[in-house]
């Protein structure tokens, strides 16, 4: 049998713990979505008005550094959102994305969770508090890599 919508979002470890009823508001936004390798999903500086929930697959996140052309930054696979700038105007993309190999991912549209939202405070909060976490846990992450590779200066002493 092939799994609803709602059965995507429910098994994604995003939404894990989401009361059902709250994961079935967001079931009439969301749609499955096949990335081919190398199909790029959006581009740093563009309009924001999607985000991700990966299932298969791989994604890398690039920026556009003068002199270097598009450098990848980051890796994301399954279990991991992508997109997290359609929470903050003027929606544009901070990153761009490629598929890196075949992704199969649930695809949700800003528009209407920015809406959903609005519409019920609850549900907002509870969106915004996990794709906070994301957020949080990404410039962690960056700031690790960059840490290890040398390339931030340590944090002052304090005394």
């Amino acid at each position: 049998m092939i799994p609803t919508t709602y059965d995507l979002l429910a098994a994604h470890p995003f939404l894990a713990g989401m009361p059902p009823e709250q994961v079935a508001q967001l079931a009439p936004w969301a749609r499955r979505r096949l990335f081919h390798a190398r199909a790029r999903i959006f581009s740093e500086g563009g309009h924001a008005e999607r985000c991700w929930l990966i299932r298969e697959g791989r994604v890398t996140l690039d920026a556009q550094v003068p002199g270097r052309g598009e450098v990848v930054v980051d890796t994301l696979g399954p279990g991991s959102v992508l997109g997290w700038s359609w929470l903050f105007p003027p929606y544009r993309w901070h990153f761009g994305a490629v598929a890196a190999e075949q992704t199969l991912a649930v695809e949700l549209d800003a528009p209407g969770l920015r809406r959903l939202s609005e519409e019920d405070p609850r549900l907002g909060r509870e969106l915004y508090r996990r794709f906070l976490d994301v957020v949080v846990d990404r410039l962690q992450a960056t700031r690790r890599r960059m840490l290890e590779a040398g390339t931030v200066p340590p944090e002052p002493a304090t005394g």
